[in-house]
């Protein structure tokens, strides 16, 4: 079985070259000959593949390759929901518990917000989290105290405001879902930030999640379209967020499970 391995031209760090070569090798394992190729690369070529491993957020590119006739994991669709986080929080209103957003009106530029921050404030309380819409491992995410924190993030990029939730803050559960089955799960948590992210400074520790959490995280995933993904739960049972390509290496090292492996047997599975 030939399949491609979709990365980012520009994302490059030793972080990444482990994953990357973790994704190859156990696919080589598995009688999948894995090629890598960066959106760069294939923005200008054209692939044959029985199956394209989407590891990126460039959902243009996965959109085109799906149009081409490839089999995209995850697709474009589900990769954009998760991408967004916006548009995840809206994906999943009545389906999982989530923190109370509120959604940033649209601008064209940098453009005076302090009436929404106001009326943000009064509605959420504050300390309140402000999220750009697109960022990874805890980027772009800010505690605000005050209004003036909260108007000292906003460019002209999109972004929702979260109610902070305080007795969760530095401390969520990592699931891994694949093919509805929770396949993974972590604590993570971090002392000395309100983000759990492992890139800020947070720990995991092996975590057996229960029936709720893990019935929570295949919701999610479902409701996403995902048929791969790293769910985040705080631990009063709200989503956090959901990611359609989650680095799994940190995972596989704190409790010696690894999803590669669970990934590749879902996709040929479905191809099959």
């Amino acid at each position: 079985m030939n399949a491609v391995l979709v990365i980012n031209h520009f994302l490059k760090s030793e972080k990444y070259n482990a994953l990357h070569s973790h994704l190859v090798k156990t696919a080589g394992e598995m009688n999948i000959d894995l090629k890598v190729k960066t959106n760069l690369e294939l923005a200008t070529e054209k692939i044959q593949s029985d199956f394209v491993l989407f590891w990126d957020k460039d959902i243009n590119l996965a959109k085109r390759l799906e149009l081409e006739g490839h089999r995209v994991f995850n697709s474009a669709d589900s990769i954009e929901l998760c991408d967004d986080k916006a548009k995840t929080y809206l994906a999943l209103l009545d389906t999982v518990k989530q923190p109370k957003t509120l959604i940033a009106p649209k601008c064209y530029f940098k453009s005076d917000m302090s009436e929404f921050a106001e009326k943000a404030a009064a509605v959420l309380g504050l300390p309140l989290v402000f999220k750009e819409c697109y960022g990874s491992f805890g980027e772009q995410v800010y505690l605000c105290r005050t209004i003036d924190e909260i108007l000292s993030h906003v460019t002209e990029k999109p972004f929702i405001l979260q109610k902070f939730e305080s007795s969760n803050a530095g401390k969520d559960i990592r699931i891994e879902v694949v093919g509805n089955t929770c396949v993974s799960a972590a604590m993570r948590e971090n002392q000395n930030d309100f983000r759990s992210n492992v890139t800020n400074g947070g720990t995991m520790t092996p975590y057996k999640p229960t029936e709720k959490e893990i019935a929570t995280a295949v919701s999610a995933c479902k409701k996403l379209g995902l048929t791969f993904g790293g769910v985040d739960i705080f631990l009063n049972g709200k989503v956090c967020e959901v990611n359609s390509n989650a680095h799994i290496i940190n995972i596989m090292n704190t409790n010696s499970i690894d999803i590669a492996p669970f990934i590749f047997k879902e996709i040929t599975e479905k191809i099959l």
